[in-house]
């Protein structure tokens, strides 16, 4: 049996209340040796607190040395081994827009870019421009037409959007086009199995006629895909965990995500300020007794390589606690799906520092939040496929195992 399995045995359907905050890409590095992280740098009196009064550890999400995407992440944060379940990120994006993805679907999330004369990426989100510009070159792109597939071209947020074929026997098991770098072209989509030449070959078709369609756009005069995908099967929280769980999003990847997990998605917040308001609402007018709430531009801060803005969302994060502390949850977990250091300005395999506040919880020697203080903590180090059952046996969720 593996650990989910023992879980879905031992689940109790009554306890506690359970809050899960996660700040995305949380985890940091120094910019100089001896230096503090960016965690380390913020000020963090609300999180400093909760650490004196709960138990910190550092958290692998999914095996030491391997980077996770942001799908697998979460998966682990979920519960679910993400080496086992494996979501590509496609199907993440059409899910978090309410996209049903179904078995003939094939699910690719975009990026539009910036490409120069030469056909070289000098912008691989093209600036990020607005969700409402970006939605007005969605539109001219559903009048691509490929004999065989049907296509569907939907806007997500800002550069992001998704695109979908549907048609019997595609694969999904194709390469993505984006290099990652500027200064490169996009790559073609490479099938890497005969089941999915078919749908390497209309991702091909589907550039081209786009690349003709954008020609004249300054900034968005190209795309990546990233993340083909097929949808898999999930136990459902409650099937898993004996669990009614709400997300509270901003962005739709992990409203995606949650959504295939079954929670339910509330409310349609835009900032962090709107997210909590959503689950004070949540907390006193329904009966959820799982709360995931996502924080986003921890995550975009660090891909973008600055440091200091990294901090102040840090900070930003940090002064919503008070509120979260006010529903008095009866086991409160902070943490990240990854660390994304603005040093490396991307994902890094670093473990995430991580808190858990119950009436249950050990004592340990933690003053602060923070990289050096949860690696003396006492929940050691662990895999985040544990997290869920720690919260739930501080919950009073699970009973004894064996006789």
């Amino acid at each position: 049996m593996n650990i989910q399995e023992v879980v879905a045995e031992l689940k109790e359907e009554r306890g506690g209340r359970i809050v899960m905050m996660v700040a995305d890409g949380l985890g940091g590095l120094p910019l100089t040796p001896g230096g503090p992280t960016e965690l380390e740098a913020a000020q963090t009196p609300n999180l400093d607190r909760l650490a004196q009064r709960g138990v910190c550890g550092l958290m692998t999400p999914i095996k030491p040395g391997i980077t996770p995407g942001s799908g697998p992440g979460h998966l682990g944060l979920f519960g679910y081994d993400p080496l086992r379940y494996v979501i590509g990120r496609g199907v993440l994006e059409a899910a978090g827009i309410g996209f049903a993805v179904g078995p003939d679907d094939v699910a690719i999330r975009c990026n539009f870019c910036t490409l120069d004369a030469e056909g070289k990426i000098t912008d691989r989100r093209a600036g990020r421009i607005p969700s409402e510009e970006s939605a007005a070159l969605v539109a001219t792109l559903r009048a691509i037409r490929i004999p065989g597939v049907e296509i569907f071209v939907e806007p997500v947020k800002e550069h992001r959007f998704v695109v979908v074929f549907r048609g019997a026997g595609l694969g999904a098991n194709v390469g993505d086009t984006d290099p990652q770098v500027v200064g490169k072209p996009p790559l073609d989509p490479v099938p890497h199995d005969e089941a999915s030449r078919r749908t390497a070959e209309i991702a091909k078709e589907f550039v081209a006629q786009a690349r003709k369609i954008l020609a004249a756009q300054s900034k968005a005069n190209g795309l990546t895909m990233r993340g083909f995908a097929k949808r898999p099967h999930l136990p459902g929280y409650r099937e898993a965990y004996g669990l009614k769980a709400a997300a509270v999003a901003v962005y739709p990847m992990y409203k995606g995500l949650a959504g295939l997990v079954g929670m339910d998605l509330l409310g349609k917040p835009a900032t962090l300020e709107e997210e909590i308001e959503v689950l004070e609402k949540a907390w006193k007018e329904t009966d959820y007794n799982f709360f995931f709430v996502h924080f986003k531009y921890t995550d975009s801060r660090g891909e973008d390589g600055d440091f200091d803005a990294k901090v102040k969302m840090i900070e930003a994060f940090d002064a919503v606690f008070p509120r979260v502390e006010a529903l008095r949850p009866d086991v409160l977990i902070v943490t990240g799906d990854h660390s994304t250091p603005a040093k490396m300005k991307s994902h890094s395999w670093h473990p995430v520092p991580t808190l858990l506040v119950a009436d249950t919880c050990r004592p340990d020697t933690a003053e602060a939040f923070s990289e050096k203080a949860c690696l003396q903590g006492g929940l050691g180090h662990f895999e985040a496929v544990y997290l869920m059952p720690l919260a739930l046996a501080h919950a009073g969720r699970l009973a004894k195992f064996g006789a």
